[in-house]
């Protein structure tokens, strides 16, 4: 659609009447996303593109989508990413004063509820999507899936963000029970290089951890180092 302007057809890019305001300069910023992660024997794996957006901007091209919960359990964020970055704020703060009244480390299951709890009391203000994934001396490894609404389930490989659409069709195909790390490693670098590829929202570098007994390693995968799967 366009409009006349001093005689030159000029586009609508503004919502507001009367300026030539783009529209991602009132638009919230969001994390666009493709996150996944993928629990393995002995830990998980996580992984996240950085590409964050306003509207059709491109607002940050390294944003860090995986966010520090506790020494062992880390959340990766789809959304807003303002509401996502509040939320965890609020769950490390809650379960470090958990962590000083029990004097141990919390479980990761207890950090998903706390997720859930957060997300479903104010699903209507919220647009956070987020996987909880981490370690604990009691069920190992761990992934919870805790999307739109406030639900939350364990899965053993989760995936989420607008890119998730893309390739839930190679993920379902690649993965098998029982992976090794290497393995894990693997499929989350090709299967978010494939959502990448595919959607506008989503990328930048990948950024992926591996959460043991131990707690983090992490690593970036680099633009130019990123799997290929065909030539354009």
């Amino acid at each position: 659609m366009a409009y006349m302007v001093d005689n030159l057809i000029q586009p609508n890019v503004g919502a507001v009447t009367g300026n030539l305001v783009p529209d991602w300069l009132h638009s919230e910023q969001s994390t666009g996303t493709s996150i996944m992660a993928c629990e393995f024997n002995g830990g998980v794996v996580i992984g996240a593109d950085s590409r964050a957006t306003a509207g059709a901007y491109i607002s940050n091209r390294f944003a860090d989508k995986l966010t520090k919960i506790t020494d062992y359990i880390y959340c990766c964020r789809s959304g807003s990413a303002a509401d996502t970055q509040a939320i965890s704020d609020i769950v490390a703060y809650h379960l470090a004063l958990h962590k000083m009244d029990l004097g141990t480390d919390p479980l990761v299951e207890t950090a998903a509820h706390v997720f859930r709890e957060l997300c479903y009391n104010y699903r209507d203000s919220l647009m956070a999507g987020i996987l909880v994934a981490g370690w604990d001396s009691c069920k190992g490894g761990q992934v919870y899936s805790v999307p739109l609404g406030g639900m939350c389930v364990r899965q053993p490989i989760s995936i989420g963000g607008s890119g998730s659409s893309y390739v839930y069709g190679y993920m379902d195909s690649q993965y098998k029970p029982n992976m090794s790390q290497e393995e894990c490693v693997k499929l989350v670098e090709n299967t978010l290089a494939l959502a990448m590829s595919r959607d506008g929202s989503s990328g930048g570098v990948i950024r992926i951890g591996v959460i043991t007994e131990k707690g983090i390693e992490r690593k970036v995968i680099m633009g130019n180092e990123l799997p290929t799967f065909y030539e354009g």
